[in-house]
């Protein structure tokens, strides 16, 4: 369970994110959706505290933190978020000095301290399960888009976070490779993943959220069930940018 309270976040004076409450339930995939500056990827990287809220609270399971402007949290805090989610970037962060197996093993090793050899079953376990083990002895470099997108995936996966973050992971993909991505996301959603995503692809939450949240200038416009957002809007401002997404709504929807 996520639960963001009140958070304010300010970059050189301006305020991207407005008192924003947000609540993740386990289990549950919730999309952040909006513009482009809306502020959907900063939330989302406040919550594992890559960036760091200047008021309001944050709490995943039993852990709870305090913001304010006069004390940062300590690193020991921050850390113990991080522990427990995992996150997928946009451009997939990947080492191009390590082979495919290597970069989603390199987080148990240094971080986890695990033995090596435990560490290469995790990872070649992940890589089975995002279909990208035939790779395992590949350069990222060597890869396409969906492919390093895929490991990145695996990679986030490896420490079994409690929560998945996913910043924009299909935006730098062309629709085809998108397509492989948005196929892993949703057999981990019906796996029960707990998932966070910040989007810009709309078809992508309809398809795979059971929430949504629209965004717009660093405030919560609307929240809810994804359907309800995206055939029933309650606010003009929501209907005006969900009207955007005249087809691949799932078929259940319009039955």
């Amino acid at each position: 369970m996520i639960r963001l309270e009140k958070i304010d976040k300010y970059f050189a004076g301006h305020r991207v994110l407005n008192s924003v409450d947000l609540h993740l339930a386990s289990g549950n995939v919730t999309a952040l959706v909006g513009p482009s500056g809306s502020g959907k990827s900063t939330l989302l990287r406040c919550v594992n505290l890559l960036e760091i809220p200047e008021s309001g609270s944050l709490q995943l399971g039993d852990l709870k933190l305090e913001f304010s402007r006069d004390q940062k949290p300590s690193r020991d805090a921050v850390l113990a978020i991080r522990r427990r989610t995992g996150m997928v970037f946009q451009n997939f962060q990947l080492f191009p000095h390590l082979t495919v197996r290597q970069n989603v093993m390199e987080g148990l090793l240094t971080v986890q301290k695990w033995d090596k050899e435990k560490a290469r079953v995790r990872a070649d376990e992940l890589l089975e399960k995002v279909g990208i083990a035939h790779k395992a002895d590949a350069w990222p470099a060597t890869l396409s888009g969906g492919q390093q997108q895929r490991v990145a995936i695996a990679r986030a996966l490896a420490p079994s976070p409690e929560v998945l973050l996913c910043d924009e992971p299909t935006s730098a993909l062309d629709p085809g490779l998108a397509a492989e991505v948005v196929e892993v996301l949703k057999q981990l959603a019906n796996e029960g993943m707990t998932m966070l995503m910040a989007t810009h692809d709309l078809r992508l939450a309809a398809t795979i959220a059971r929430d949504v949240v629209f965004l717009n200038n660093g405030t919560v416009v609307e929240a809810g069930p994804s359907r309800e957002i995206f055939m029933h809007p309650r606010e003009p401002e929501t209907a005006q940018f969900v009207s955007t997404l005249t087809q691949g709504l799932p078929e259940s929807w319009t039955e």
